[in-house]
């Protein structure tokens, strides 16, 4: 691929100039690592969160695997989604060198974020109990789900507001300090969650709640770093949050793309929610394993994260400059990458499932169930991985929409696909295969769709 660019916008700031005209993969590749670093260390806390809830038996691993899907929802909203929005405007704006509109962006951006995160605990603590029963939660497994999101969800707020923040100083391509900071939220996690929930010493073991209150301790604290850091003035935006009044063109220009972006995580929870409630009518222990296998899903998309948020404001900034062939190709540059990590990974898991399902529990027959997910889905991880880039990268360009649909196929390749198993009474590994074929759908369609989609003037399909 060639690096040669047009020369960045005489107007663009010059502490952001090195992303319009740095060589595109070594840029791409430097402003990742911190990145993957940080979601390696929320990877390492989850891993270790569902630990610590394997320890608590099999109905508390069920019980998990009922409510994590929307604890991810709220990361995939909060970071993925309207972060990519909030990241695309800053970026968008610095490139077209209008860091006054880019610090009034991140204004209404905070208040995006505060607003949406007590939306979010409002509506899990009222209605989080029917959902999980809608999803096939009973008997003990529900009771633990709901023991945790009772707690977890108070803290939402803390989730939107850190993400927020970590979302405007990336846009504004500064990754090492949310990435450090994401860091030592996940240590804290790890450190809070662990001791809360297995107890120590004189600290008692408070079961399902104590590991969700290390959970909102490390975020809570996280939002309060980064918010000091954003509203000390040592960013590249000035966050005034006193004296900027709130515009409705400023929050339009958020939310029509991090609104739009929701949708697709979205339809991935509500992908994994069908087949968890398919999966559950087998019994906890195919509930629990399908669990194991889901959780890995949703942590391979901070990998596909890493190379992506990375991706976002450098295509940000050369659209706003008008470059839009370099924006182009950063965007295959972060697909390729996130194709070869998550597919190496996907390969590896299908071929020797205990590397990851053995840390959770020693139940054979959880072992089991998840290892055919593995063998199934594993090898689709690739693709998977490749059209979740491009669902960032298009973030930064403006244009969710290609990525968003493919998101649609493949939650009606589910949905009608599980319907028609279950009225087959197909074994489990039907379900699984299924599974594959649509996350192999979506990685192609996304891919296909982005390739097609018109970014601006001087663009050039690839």
């Amino acid at each position: 691929m060639s690096t040669t660019q047009p020369p960045s916008s005489p107007r663009a700031p010059a502490s952001v100039a090195h992303l319009l005209d740095g060589p595109i993969l070594a840029t791409l590749l430097r402003s990742s690592w911190p990145n993957l670093v940080a979601m390696l260390a929320t990877a390492t806390a989850a891993v270790a969160e569902t630990t610590y809830v394997g320890r608590l038996g099999v109905n508390a691993l069920a019980g998990m695997a009922l409510v994590f899907p929307l604890v991810m929802l709220q990361q995939m909203f909060s970071s993925g989604a309207m972060g990519g929005g909030v990241s695309s405007a800053v970026s968008r704006a610095l490139g077209a060198g209008d860091t006054q509109r880019a610090g009034a962006l991140a204004v209404h951006a905070v208040w995006i974020g505060l607003s949406l995160g007590l939306a979010y605990m409002g509506v899990m603590l009222l209605f989080g109990e029917r959902i999980f029963v809608a999803l096939g939660g009973q008997g003990e497994p529900l009771r633990q789900a709901v023991a945790y999101a009772n707690v977890a969800f108070l803290g939402s707020v803390g989730v939107w507001l850190m993400n927020t923040f970590a979302s405007v100083l990336r846009g504004t391509g500064n990754m090492a300090v949310p990435s450090s900071t994401i860091f030592a939220v996940a240590v804290l996690q790890v450190v809070a969650g662990g001791l809360l929930g297995l107890g120590f010493g004189p600290v008692p073991a408070l079961g399902m709640p104590g590991v969700a209150a290390g959970q909102v301790l490390a975020y809570g604290s996280g939002a309060l770093v980064l918010g000091a850091w954003v509203l000390s003035g040592r960013s590249r935006v000035r966050l005034d949050l006193l004296h900027t009044p709130v515009q409705w063109p400023m929050l339009r220009e958020i939310l029509r793309v991090g609104a739009l972006a929701c949708i697709s995580p979205a339809q991935s929870v509500a992908t994994v929610l069908i087949v968890t409630a398919l999966v559950a009518r087998f019994g906890p222990v195919a509930l629990a394993g399908y669990g194991i296998g889901a959780r890995l899903e949703f942590l391979l998309v901070p990998i596909a994260f890493a190379f992506g948020v990375a991706s976002a404001p450098m295509v940000g900034m050369a659209i706003g400059a008008r470059q839009v062939q370099r924006a182009r190709q950063v965007a295959w540059a972060a697909a390729w990458l996130s194709f070869g990590v998550m597919g190496v990974l996907g390969l590896l898991l299908a071929l020797a499932p205990g590397l990851w399902t053995g840390q959770f529990t020693n139940n054979q027959a959880v072992l089991e169930a998840a290892a055919l997910y593995f063998h199934w889905a594993g090898p689709c991880y690739g693709l998977f991985g490749m059209g979740l880039c491009m669902y960032f990268s298009s973030l930064g360009a403006g244009k969710p929409g290609g990525p968003v649909l493919a998101g649609t196929l493949r939650l009606v390749l589910v949905a009608a696909g599980g319907l028609a198993l279950a009225q087959a009474q197909a074994p489990t590994w039907g379900f699984f295969a299924m599974v594959a074929l649509a996350m192999a759908a979506y990685g192609l369609m996304a891919v296909w769709l982005v390739r097609r989609a018109d970014w601006g003037p001087g663009q050039t399909a690839r």
